[in-house]
Formats: C-alpha cells, structure tokens, sequence
C-alpha cells in the first residue's frame, strides 16, 4: 500500500534488526501529543539483537495509542520461552515516561498495556503449529476454510489466548489466511529443506482496548504476493473510536520536517507539469492550432 504525500512519519524507532514506523496524514499531526518510544532486548548474550520488541506511544486528541513490535525466541516447543519473552516485555519496556496516562487508576505499574486505551501489538511471536507436518500438509491441500478452522486448533498461540495466560486482554480478528512460515524464498512452497519445518502462523497482529468495542478490525489477511522472505507479511485495518483531548498534553510535529516535504512536492510539481501540458499544447508534429 502506497500512502502518497499527505501521510508524513511520525515517528521511528528500531531496536537491531528490529523496525517500527508510524506514519499520520499530515494534517493530523498537529493534533499528537510528543511521541515516546522504548525498546527491551530478551536475549542478552547476542551480539546483534535479534529478539526483543519496540514500542511506539502517543496521544491523540483524547485517545493514548501504544503500538509495539516483537521478536519472541523461536523453535518449536519453546512456548515458555516465548511466554518469558511476552512478561519481560511487559514488564521492561518504559511507556509512558512523559505523557500523562490517561486513566492511571485502570493501569498495573508491571503491564505496559495496561497503561494505554488502544495498544496495537504485532510481530513474529514464534508460536507454532503443534502437530507433525504430515497433517497441515494434508489440511492445506483441501485448501478449504473449514480446514483452516481445524489448521488453527493446533496453533499453540490460540490456546495461549484462550486461556488467558499470555497476552491478557489482548484479541485477534479471525484467521482466514493459510500459515504465513516458513516458505522457500521466492515460491509458494514451504519449507522443502531437510528440516521439514511445520508451516506455522507465527507473524500475528492482535489488539487491545480499554473502552469495549473501540476498535473494530475491518481486515485481517497475509500477502501472498510478497515473496522475499520465507516469512508472508499479516497485514491488519481497523476502525479506532477517538475521543475529546484535553489541553495539558504536549503537543508536537512528530518527525514531520518540513522542508523536506516541500522539497518533494517540488519534485513531483514539474512532472505533474510536463504531463499537462503535453494533455494541454498546441503544436503537434501533425498540425498546430493558432
């Protein structure tokens, strides 16, 4: 999707190989609060950080917005590593330092979530398919959505979701894509290597909300046709309620400059201008009007 020239970054924060961006429509930015950001990294011993997550936070009008991005330890079976990876995060990550919260009396001083009306939680959890390969090889030939249904009662995040014991408070829209890991590169197989891995709906986007039914998810799939990786980005719409702002919060323009959005506007001026006027001249290599 291609925002075009009236969306400009808010902000951007990354955390070693880890990426979050926020972009708004430029004439809403004037309505933000100052953007804070943090990071956590759950494993300590590399060298390059790898696994962790970044989180994004601000105000808008009335409405506090926490999106975070995450990275959980992966392998098939390591759902106590994952879960451990999901509490410190949680637990660590230091939103909001300045931006008063706007219901301290709802929020728990160990759950970063808990401090923000809508958090936006996305990433590769890692959570796996727990079954042989064998089964979802056979489910995804049907290639039918009762059979995605059945696909998603091995999901070990499903359960975890169910139960309450990882994410708490958080939802997800319905799953009506196939599993999104782990694929050749280039092709719609998955994983023909030695190692046969499970394909596994491990890139989640799931949500939380303070006020019910604030956020309504419009659609929620992968795209199939971005091939560059042997992961398929999730891609996730939804539908924010704002409410009223108060005028103790500080206001800023992001990472928005200025100049550099003339300047691009400048640059696409004289092709917009050259496409007019040939739609608009008077001489042809065939007549001239006068």
């Amino acid at each position: 999707m291609i925002l075009g020239p009236y969306f400009v970054l808010l902000c951007s924060a990354s955390h070693g190989v880890l990426q979050l961006s926020v972009f708004i429509r430029r004439d809403l930015i004037w309505f933000c609060s100052e953007v804070e950001q943090a990071s956590v990294t759950t494993r300590i011993i590399s060298q390059v950080k790898t696994k962790g997550a970044v989180g994004i936070s601000f105000t808008f009008f009335g409405t506090s917005f926490l999106f975070i991005t995450s990275h959980f330890t992966s392998g098939p079976g390591k759902i106590f590593e994952r879960m451990l990876d999901y509490t410190k995060t949680i637990e660590s990550l230091g939103l909001p330092r300045i931006i008063p919260n706007t219901n301290q009396y709802r929020s728990n001083p160990n759950d970063v979530t808990s401090r923000f009306d809508n958090v936006f939680w996305f990433g590769d959890f890692n959570f796996r398919l727990d079954v042989k390969r064998a089964v979802i090889d056979e489910l995804l030939d049907s290639n039918s959505q009762e059979n995605l249904c059945s696909i998603l009662h091995y999901d070990e995040l499903t359960r975890k979701l169910q139960e309450g014991s990882v994410f708490k408070g958080f939802k997800e829209a319905e799953i009506c894509f196939p599993p999104t890991y782990k694929f050749d590169v280039g092709c719609d197989v998955y994983d023909s290597s030695s190692k046969k891995r499970t394909p596994s709906y491990t890139d989640r986007i799931i949500y939380k909300n303070r006020h019910k039914d604030d956020i309504l998810v419009v659609k929620y799939g992968s795209c199939s046709s971005i091939k560059t990786s042997d992961h398929r980005p999730v891609y996730c719409f939804c539908q924010v309620k704002i409410r009223p702002g108060k005028d103790n919060i500080p206001l800023c323009a992001g990472q928005f400059d200025r100049d550099i959005y003339i300047e691009g506007i400048k640059r696409r001026f004289p092709r917009n201008a050259s496409q007019c006027s040939s739609l608009n001249q008077k001489n042809s290599t065939i007549c001239s009007v006068s």
